[in-house]
């Protein structure tokens, strides 16, 4: 990706992933973003339900999807992310 683009990154807030994880999930997107100097690399959005709530929760990534985020995982993604930035 070019570096004037930013990243798009989408919160699923379905009830389904908010319920399983994504209300903390958002947080620690945000949270990794200011800590790292991304946030203005980056466009947050939140979506409708994706309809796949039973692989929930979901976070998108400039298009690639990322089912049953957990914590740890979301971390390291963004941590990668911030790494390529």
């Amino acid at each position: 990706m070019p570096k004037d683009e930013k990243t798009i990154i989408t919160v699923c807030m379905g009830s389904s992933c908010f319920a399983r994880g994504n209300a903390e999930a958002l947080a620690l997107i945000e949270e990794t973003l200011q800590r790292t100097g991304a946030a203005d690399r980056v466009e947050l959005r939140g979506s409708r339900c994706e309809n796949k709530c039973a692989a929930g929760p979901h976070i998108r990534i400039n298009g690639a999807t990322y089912s049953q985020m957990r914590p740890e995982e979301l971390k390291a993604l963004l941590n990668r992310l911030a790494e390529e930035a």
